[in-house]
């Protein structure tokens, strides 16, 4: 299981709706039998005091990218402002940023 590390968005950053945004993970650790392996980034928020994640699966931020580029750019999406939003990177496993806001 290959699980790179978010290293961007980070903890205080906020996202205007509509704009543009990069989302990076550190490859250098990459497995050679993860090399071709694609994603699909996920929005998601994470309440304070619960785990669920709160992912919308049925709208992902970008998928069917080569996991080895180390990063994507997405549109952020039209969603209702909060302080707890995250992004879950999903390959042969999940890995969740730090929480951020829109």
């Amino acid at each position: 299981v290959y699980r790179p590390q978010l290293t961007a968005p980070v903890a205080g950053d906020s996202w205007p709706v509509g704009s543009e945004q990069t989302i990076t993970w550190d490859t250098s650790d990459m497995p050679s039998e993860a090399e071709y392996q694609t994603g699909v980034l996920l929005l998601g928020y994470v309440e304070d005091g619960s785990s669920d994640e709160h992912l919308d699966i049925k709208h992902p931020l970008a998928s069917g990218f080569q996991i080895k580029n180390g990063a994507v750019n997405v549109t952020v999406p039209e969603v209702d402002p909060r302080s707890d939003y995250i992004v879950v990177l999903i390959g042969d496993s999940g890995n969740a940023s730090d929480k951020f806001s829109i």
